[in-house]
């Protein structure tokens, strides 16, 4: 079992200490695509997956899904975060038991979801939801300082619901000096670099698992791509996530690392519970954002 550099109540210390630090964003990679951002005080995690709900869903069958890792913290005891953004519906993004404790250990926690899975998500948590804010690809919502724009995710294709809402989604995060970018569970796809590019990215979290294309449903990034994604949309720097969670479909961070050394490409590997701090460093060559739309209950067909 891989175990976390820091876990429980070192885990939990380290993350009340980094008030200490201002001016900086602090970036703890919490497994699988989950990571606990902390900027001026507040609180965000993307994608945390915090329990061991999939491998007892997938226990005595066929295709056993058992964790390599161990879980960084409790979600009952992480108190100190205002935020979450779910990227999609699968249950390694979307998972009722860490996010309804991490509900019980933070009663104003706010939630940002695909439009297109927002009934599932609230039929999965019941009254246990944190309140759900809604966006599409090409929408964004405006929380406790932070501005989520919505970018589409192809996984291997974009889906959207009945109404034309976004079931999948990456979003470009703004806050303060910063601008970072978590693209969800995505293949690359025709509209990805144009999409991000209108921003100048300090930071990308970029999935590296997809060694085998299937064409089905899961489908993403691999290390070559995930290098060179992270140099088309000039981020300053690049975090491999979406590995050493399960025994199946594990890769290593070799291909993504070779390939970011050959292209000049900045990148950091976390371990599990390691927390990196940085400024608003920016590449020459980023773009510049252009206005987005707010995200509206009655786009009817959307975008």
């Amino acid at each position: 079992m891989i175990v976390p550099v820091q876990k429980d109540e070192a885990f939990l210390n380290d993350f009340f200490e980094a008030d200490k630090v201002t001016g900086a964003i602090h970036v703890w990679w919490m497994g699988q695509s989950g990571f606990l951002l902390k900027w001026n005080g507040t609180g965000l995690l993307i994608d945390p997956y915090l329990s061991d709900s999939i491998t007892r869903a997938h226990s005595g069958t066929a295709n056993p899904m058992n964790r390599v890792s161990e879980r960084v913290v409790d979600p009952l005891k992480l108190s100190g975060v205002d935020l979450i953004a779910i990227t999609g519906d699968s249950p390694d993004r979307l998972d009722p038991e860490t996010i309804m404790p991490l509900r019980a250990a933070n009663p104003e926690l706010r939630m940002i979801v695909p439009a297109g899975i927002a009934q599932k998500a609230d039929h999965l948590l019941g009254n246990a939801s944190p309140p759900m804010h809604q966006v599409n690809a090409g929408t964004f919502t405006s929380l406790e300082g932070f501005d989520f724009h919505g970018i589409d995710s192809a996984n291997p294709k974009m889906r959207r619901n009945e109404e034309g809402n976004s079931k999948d989604l990456g979003y470009v995060i703004i806050f303060g000096p910063f601008a970072i970018f978590h693209s969800g569970e995505t293949i690359w796809h025709n509209h990805l670099v144009k999409q991000v590019r209108r921003w100048t990215i300090n930071l990308s979290f970029l999935p590296i698992n997809g060694d085998v294309k299937t064409g089905e449903r899961g489908d993403t990034l691999n290390g070559f791509e995930a290098a060179a994604l992270a140099k088309a949309i000039s981020t300053s720097i690049v975090i491999p996530c979406h590995y050493d969670l399960f025994d199946s479909g594990n890769v290593t961070t070799e291909e993504f690392s070779s390939c970011c050394e050959r292209l000049g490409q900045r990148s950091r590997i976390l371990k599990l519970g390691q927390r990196m701090t940085m400024g608003p460093i920016t590449e020459a060559s980023a773009g510049k954002a252009l206005p987005s739309e707010p995200h509206r209950d009655d786009w009817g067909l959307g975008y």
